[in-house]
């Protein structure tokens, strides 16, 4: 209970140097860019290989569970898409990117800390922490709900794929399906809990290697521990986040 304590005291610590203004906006925007190439445009080959055939697995998976010939067939496409958009393209993926991004960040900040480079901005009178760290949770938690509409309609795709291959349903009855009983709330949650899985990610990962210790071996140890914390955390927020915005 005491290490908690403490870890939760360093991160806020660390948050409260985080979110302060940068001396130089035009640099806090060149590194936000760089951050956002790094984090989130270099995950889209693989959240695409992902989305696509997740979204064929639910329309085979839905299609045989489906036994009735009381069920209209189009609910295969409603069932794929309400199971993509609440709870795949964002907590799937966003468990997906902690494991990616997760221990890219804490290794390189670590990387940094173990070669002593965070102290050489700091007798610079630079703040590391905002410097470093900022960038890589604003580009984050702003491009990462665009990563989970990517997601969505790739799976959607992957889907229409499937059937158009296998012929499970018609593609006029997969179309009607994704059409009914549409809600756009649904969209607007699932981009809020990305942004939030976002800033967990970016924000643990940051502060497990901006604390490492210990050589390459620490490095080692910060990223595995971002990861599974990280991971948790992602999973008690969905819940949270569930329970107060559905």
């Amino acid at each position: 209970m005491k290490k908690a304590l403490e870890i939760m005291g360093e991160y806020s610590l660390l948050m409260v140097k985080v979110f302060q203004k940068p001396e130089k906006w035009r640099i806090f925007f060149r590194q936000s860019v760089i951050e956002a190439q790094k984090l989130m445009i270099d995950s889209i080959p693989l959240i695409f290989v992902i989305s696509i055939f997740i979204g064929a697995v639910v329309v085979i998976q839905t299609v045989n569970n489906m036994d009735s010939p009381l069920i209209p067939k189009m609910y295969v496409g409603f069932m794929t898409r309400e199971i993509l958009v609440l709870e795949f393209c964002s907590t799937m993926i966003a468990l997906i990117l902690a494991g990616k991004i997760g221990s890219n960040i804490a290794s390189e900040i670590g990387s940094m800390r173990i070669t002593e480079q965070i102290d050489a901005m700091e007798i610079m009178g630079v703040n590391s922490a905002n410097y470093l760290i900022l960038p890589k949770i604003a580009s984050s938690v702003v491009l990462s709900p665009f990563l989970m509409l990517f997601s969505f309609v790739v799976g959607l795709l992957g889907g229409a794929l499937i059937i158009a291959i296998t012929g499970l349903i018609t593609m006029a009855q997969y179309v009607d399906g994704l059409q009914f009983s549409f809600k756009i709330h649904y969209i607007s949650y699932s981009m809020t809990k990305m942004s939030v899985f976002a800033f967990i990610i970016t924000s643990l990962a940051s502060y497990y290697g901006y604390y490492a210790k210990g050589g390459s071996l620490g490095v080692g140890r910060s990223s595995t521990k971002a990861i599974v914390i990280s991971s948790v955390l992602i999973l008690v927020f969905d819940l949270a986040l569930t329970k107060l915005m559905l």
